[in-house]
């Protein structure tokens, strides 16, 4: 992993969008970054440790660029409410949804879309920690999105990264959707 910083824009439906983060995002084979992420659980805010939460365990995380808008709600998430049955039945122990949001929003987020009620595990990345490690942060300002997830689906074992599928345009959602990630277990 490289940890110099670099910035670069990327030109995309005629809007600047600044990407900003390690010369090399993590890849398939890396650790996770130690960081602390939110949910709002039934007693409020919680602190939740990736490390904890991935050590001895399979688990698939998606992220993505945020709660309640386009892709996200209609495509993203969607796709691992209709497959978190078969991740299930091949030995994935939880499946989380990752977003650079608040967790009141992620709560409300994952109730609305039927995640929550599916079991998909709904965590905040606040202060975009996690997404920053990971080397998957952008920013679109002319959407109001600063300091956002790309759009990614990974497999993690034990901490691991096995699997890591990343799209190319935040917009579109194919080879990091539910369907695609299971195809590869």
């Amino acid at each position: 992993m490289v940890h110099s910083e670099a910035e670069r824009y990327m030109a995309g439906n005629g809007n600047a969008i600044l990407m900003k983060g390690p010369l090399m995002a993590l890849s398939t084979g890396d650790t996770l970054p130690e960081v602390t992420l939110a949910i709002l659980g039934a007693e409020g805010p919680e602190q939740v440790s990736i490390k904890d939460k991935t050590a001895g365990r399979k688990v698939v995380i998606f992220a993505l660029p945020g709660a309640f808008t386009g892709t996200c709600s209609t495509s993203h998430v969607p796709s691992f409410i209709r497959t978190k049955d078969d991740f299930a039945a091949k030995g994935v122990d939880e499946v989380i949804c990752l977003s650079v949001n608040d967790i009141f929003v992620m709560d409300a987020w994952g109730k609305s879309t039927g995640a929550t009620e599916a079991g998909i595990t709904m965590l905040c990345d606040p202060a975009a920690e996690f997404t920053k490690a990971m080397g998957m942060e952008f920013s679109a300002p002319p959407v109001g999105l600063i300091d956002r997830s790309k759009r990614y689906a990974m497999v993690v074992e034990d901490g691991k990264i096995v699997t890591l599928h990343e799209e190319e345009n935040p917009g579109v959602c194919d080879v990091s959707g539910g369907e695609a990630l299971l195809a590869t277990l």
